[in-house]
C-alpha cells in the first residue's frame, strides 16, 4: 500500500491525508481506477465514498477543514472528493459559490464532478441559473460537464424553460465528458419533458455522437415508457 507523502505541509493536510490512507481498500483502488482513465493511478489512495463523505461531516466547520479546503491542486483524488462533499456543505450560498469557483477548474475526472451538488443551491435557483450559463462556457471540461450536471438537476421540472436544452445543444465539443454529460442530460429531460424534448432527436438538433447516446440512455431508463422507447430507436442515426 502506499504511504502518505511527507512535505513540507501544514500539519491539518498531514492529518486528513493520514486519515484517508487509515481507510485505503487496494481491491477498491484497482476495480474504481480502471472506471477513471483520466486519473493517474498514483493520484488514487482507494477510499470508498461513504468513508469519505462521514469524513467530511465530522470535519465539516473545522479549522482543519478551512485549511485543508485553502490548500489547492490537491495530491490525491480522495482529497479532491472531500473537498467535495465540504463544499456540499457550506450553508452560505456566495460562499458556496466563491469555494466552487476555486475548485471546479482543478477536478479532473467524471466521479468528483458527478458527486458535487451542493444543497444550498435549490435555495437560490434564480442566481444559480446565472452561474450555471456562465459554467457552460468555460473552457475546463468538467466545469461544462458541472454546469450541465446542474440544470439537469434543478431545471428540468417545474423551474424547466425551453432556453435551457437549447443552451446545452448549442454546445459542441470532442470532449467525451462532456458530451456523453449532454446525452445524460437529454436521456433525463426526456423522462420529464418528453413532448418538449423530443424535438432535439426529431429534428436534428445534436451531434450525431449525443444523438445516438441519447436514445441508447433513454431507451435503459426506467422512466420512459415502452412505446416511447420504440419510437426513440426509430431514430437512431448511422454515421
Amino acid at each position: 500500500m502506499n504511504k502518505p507523502q511527507t512535505t513540507e505541509e501544514i500539519p491539518a493536510v498531514r492529518r486528513i491525508r493520514e486519515q484517508l490512507f487509515s481507510f485505503s481498500d487496494p481491491s477498491y483502488k484497482a476495480f474504481h481506477g480502471k472506471l477513471m482513465p483520466t486519473v493517474p493511478k498514483d493520484r488514487l489512495i482507494g477510499v470508498r465514498t461513504p468513508i469519505i463523505r462521514a469524513l467530511a461531516k465530522n470535519l465539516r466547520g473545522s479549522q482543519d477543514a478551512l485549511l485543508f479546503m485553502a490548500e489547492l491542486p490537491h495530491r490525491y483524488y480522495e482529497e479532491d472528493n472531500l473537498h467535495a462533499c465540504l463544499i456540499e456543505g457550506i450553508t452560505d450560498y456566495e460562499a458556496c459559490i466563491k469555494e466552487l469557483m476555486r475548485f471546479l477548474p482543478w477536478i479532473d475526472n467524471w466521479a468528483t464532478c458527478d458527486m458535487l451538488s451542493p444543497k444550498i443551491f435549490k435555495k437560490h435557483l434564480t442566481q444559480l441559473e446565472k452561474e450555471c450559463f456562465l459554467w457552460l462556457e468555460s473552457s475546463d471540461t468538467y466545469t461544462v460537464r458541472f454546469g450541465i450536471k446542474m440544470l439537469m438537476t434543478y431545471f428540468l421540472e417545474e423551474h424547466f424553460l425551453e432556453e435551457y436544452p437549447d443552451r446545452v445543444a448549442s454546445i459542441r465539443s470532442r470532449e467525451y465528458y462532456i458530451n456523453m454529460m449532454i446525452a445524460w442530460y437529454f436521456a433525463t429531460a426526456l423522462a420529464k419533458q418528453y413532448d418538449r424534448i423530443l424535438p432535439y432527436l426529431t429534428e436534428g438538433k445534436l451531434p450525431l455522437f449525443v444523438h445516438n447516446k441519447t436514445i441508447q440512455k433513454a431507451v435503459e431508463s426506467n422512466r420512459i415508457s415502452i412505446s416511447q422507447k420504440e419510437f426513440l430507436k426509430t431514430l437512431r442515426k448511422r454515421a
